[in-house]
């Protein structure tokens, strides 16, 4: 007699049932080994900062005092350009991001950082101050600039565009306003050799665009600092006169005649 008829149940399918509870663990074992193949493959971030005109970045010595004090900033920079990844233009209305290959910090930041750098060295000047500051030193000019584009394009060069004045910071009025552009020649990263890595490649690309946007900084940064050096310094304002100790007599009023 089988155990059907014996109990009036059918008997348990233990196979079947423990093969339906091994497939959530297979399916979860499958996705971990997808994830970890998909991390193997996955490039390190790579990130890069602007550097300062070659005198500025082997200077040995101390630079102190100076002829001007100069205050650099606020700066601007489009929207397509204020975020942590590299951008390059790939066509007059195309931009590359490329989320592996980044700046250090700030593009904004950095670019400051590097003009002011500049400028002290080449103006011979200690006195340059980065906006928003809080120091509270009198200057004699400020320099702002808006950042109409920085970024490698796609002819094998790195462009720079900018729109800035000098102010006299005392008198708040502008001295004189320029729009600039810059072109610096991407040497190197560009060739790819056969067999070579693909991704050391990229980064050896993207080493040249940077190197080249440096250039670009640096040139700009000549050109301001020529702009200051031409001009004259403003005089200090003049303080007011103090009130005079003197008390001048007053003449009596007429006596009426009757």
């Amino acid at each position: 007699m089988s155990m059907q008829s014996f109990t009036g149940r059918p008997a348990p399918r233990a196979p079947r049932l423990l093969r339906a509870a091994r497939r959530p663990r297979l399916l979860l074992a499958c996705g971990l080994t997808l994830l970890l193949a998909a991390c193997a493959s996955t490039p390190p971030s790579t990130f890069y900062t602007l550097t300062p005109i070659p005198e500025a970045a082997g200077r040995a010595g101390d630079i102190t005092g100076g002829r001007v004090s100069v205050g650099l900033g606020p700066v601007t920079f489009p929207q397509f350009l204020d975020r942590p990844q590299i951008v390059t233009r790939t066509g007059s209305n195309e931009l590359s991001v490329n989320e592996f290959h980044r700046w250090g910090g700030a593009l904004q930041d950095d670019f400051l950082r590097v003009w002011g750098e500049d400028l002290a060295l080449l103006l011979s000047s200690s006195r340059v101050t980065l906006f928003p500051a809080e120091s509270r030193a009198p200057l004699d000019f400020r320099v702002p600039a808006e950042v109409l584009a920085f970024e490698g394009g796609p002819d094998g060069a790195a462009v720079l565009k900018v729109r800035w004045s000098v102010m006299d910071d005392r008198l708040r009025h502008s001295l004189t306003a320029r729009e600039d552009a810059y072109r610096c020649p991407i040497r190197g990263g560009s060739t790819a050799v056969a067999g070579a890595d693909p991704q050391a490649a990229t980064a050896a690309r993207y080493t040249a665009v940077v190197a080249a946007m440096s250039q670009c900084l640096g040139a700009f940064s000549r050109d301001v600092a020529g702009v200051l050096a031409r001009l004259p310094k403003p005089e200090s304002p003049q303080p007011p006169p103090a009130p005079s100790s003197i008390i001048t007599p007053v003449p009596p009023a007429p006596t009426p005649q009757r």
